[in-house]
């Protein structure tokens, strides 16, 4: 268990800026003792607090870069031994024996379309610099946690919905519907849902890209016979900055 962080947002300067991101990985500082990290790029803000479990080395530190591009990552990928020896075969070099270098370089080699290889659970953000997009991540059966709150071009996500309560964004304002499910029938989440009406979850079996001020979640799609990944259609939404729509699906509970 992992925590991660960060944020999209041009309006902060430098001092709030690093005060913010430090604020929100204490928040979590439980899910990571091993190790704790932040990078900037532009108004983007990562963070990453570390459990270590696969490798041990400082190399394996997040957030992990690679020729311009930037991981934080929650969770482990149980076939990433496999999938390292096909990144090899195809000519990826790896420095660590971390399943983190392997989600890296999954990404380089096919894109978003990376995640139709992996079997496990997992909630990650990879900066992609030379296209100036942030691609999030969240296993099939919504194992890994990540919450988020969109407001105009500003976006605030996390690994618990405790971590953005520093956010300039947040608010305490309750979703009454999430608050009725829970009293009547347990649930403590649906869909996108949660019990605060401005923080969302991305839904299990999902991707979400923000590129350019926008904001874009699609289902993961579903490796054709043969292993080679396929590319999952994104599904018509409206992601305006007034709202959005997803497609429908509960989790189970998070870690």
């Amino acid at each position: 268990m992992c925590g991660i962080a960060g944020f999209f947002d041009a309006s902060l300067e430098e001092g709030r800026r690093q005060q913010v991101i430090g604020n929100m990985l204490e928040a979590i500082a439980h899910r990571g003792p091993d190790a704790r990290d932040t990078r900037t790029y532009g108004a983007l803000t990562l963070g990453h607090n570390r459990l270590s479990i696969i490798d041990l080395s400082e190399e394996a530190n997040q957030p992990m870069e690679r020729d311009g591009y930037s991981l934080i990552f929650n969770g482990e990928v149980y076939n990433y031994v496999e999938i390292r020896e096909e990144l090899r075969a195809l000519g990826r070099r790896f420095e660590t024996s971390s399943d983190t270098e392997v989600v890296l370089a999954a990404y380089l080699e096919w894109g978003e379309a990376c995640v139709e290889k992996f079997v496990g659970m997992w909630a990650f953000a990879l900066w992609d610099e030379p296209r100036q997009k942030l691609f999030c991540s969240r296993d099939r059966f919504g194992i890994k946690p990540f919450y988020y709150i969109r407001q105009g071009a500003r976006l605030y996500f996390a690994s618990e919905a405790k971590a953005l309560q520093p956010c300039p964004l947040f608010s305490s304002a309750l979703n009454p519907s999430q608050v009725a499910r829970y009293l009547q029938l347990g649930w403590m989440s649906y869909r996108e849902e949660t019990f605060f009406s401005d923080v969302y979850q991305l839904p299990a079996a999902h991707n979400l890209v923000w590129q350019d001020g926008h904001l874009e979640i699609a289902r993961i799609g579903i490796s054709p016979p043969g292993g080679k990944p396929g590319f999952p259609s994104r599904k018509p939404g409206n992601y305006s900055a007034s709202g959005f729509t997803t497609a429908s699906g509960s989790t189970c509970a998070a870690t």
